[in-house]
């Protein structure tokens, strides 16, 4: 498939991925119709799974582009197929799950005006307020081990008022600039799912940029935490994290004295 052109006209580029959750969609959708009328952007849905639309594509005021898999594909290749049909100058990965109280587009692309950072999150909230531990240093095994021996108590980063730059950053809400999206190749679709988020942020760390939590643009997370459920998901979660720390940009990330 051929890469559509990025139009300077179009702001961003929004790319939500249903897996037979359009309940949650439609209620998301209904939050960017309500919140983010002074953005300029497009969306981009993709249905994963063969499901019904209960709408039709005119009736949000904001351009919206249906792609229907023929087959289910992973996080990676999702995100990946849409950004080849978005035209924004900036490319934004949100989960069906996040519900927006205001609009956090403006504050997140004034945090990308540097010309080193590759990417930018919201501070992520949780269903009861909490502050979400979406902010981390990159992964190691013992840190792991030690969490999952319950020796592991509290988050990587403090976040208050002001930005800050961790390792990375979950993927329920990112934005890229186009171009940097572009020259990193997307998301590695090896990782059918979980970990896709780290190793994006840690090729962006290799290639020098950095990654931006703006505080000033909130959102909610209504998390599935399908790995703690469902042993399918769990073996991804395994695979993936193995997949990781078997690779070379784990690796050429352990040569470099910050991690």
């Amino acid at each position: 498939m051929e890469k559509i052109d990025c139009d300077s006209t179009t702001d961003i580029s929004i790319s939500i991925v249903s897996h037979s959750q359009m309940g949650l969609v439609v209620q998301l959708l209904v939050d960017i119709e309500e919140r983010c009328r002074d953005s300029n952007f497009e969306l981009i849905l993709t249905l994963n799974v063969d499901e019904t639309l209960p709408f039709t594509l005119d009736r949000f005021s904001y351009p919206i582009k249906l792609l229907r898999n023929a087959t289910p594909m992973g996080f990676g290749a999702n995100h990946n197929q849409a950004f080849m049909h978005a035209t924004g100058r900036y490319f934004c990965v949100m989960n069906p799950d996040i519900r927006l109280s205001s609009n956090p587009f403006n504050a997140l692309l004034a945090c990308l005006e540097g010309s080193s950072l590759g990417v930018a999150a919201p501070l992520v909230l949780g269903a009861d307020g909490e502050v979400e531990d979406s902010a981390r240093r990159f992964p190691v095994p013992l840190k792991i081990l030690r969490k999952a021996l319950g020796l592991y108590v509290g988050p990587d980063y403090v976040i208050k008022e002001a930005p800050i730059f961790p390792d990375w950053v979950g993927g329920m809400f990112m934005v890229f600039p186009h171009s940097i999206f572009e020259r990193l190749g997307g998301f590695d679709e090896r990782y059918f799912l979980y970990y896709e988020d780290v190793d994006i942020c840690a090729r962006l760390r290799l290639l020098g940029y950095d990654v931006v939590v703006c505080p000033l643009a909130k959102v909610t997370h209504h998390a599935q935490r399908s790995s703690h459920r469902s042993f399918k998901y769990l073996r991804w979660h395994v695979r993936s994290m193995a997949r990781f720390f078997l690779s070379s940009v784990y690796w050429r990330l352990r040569s470099r004295p910050q991690l």
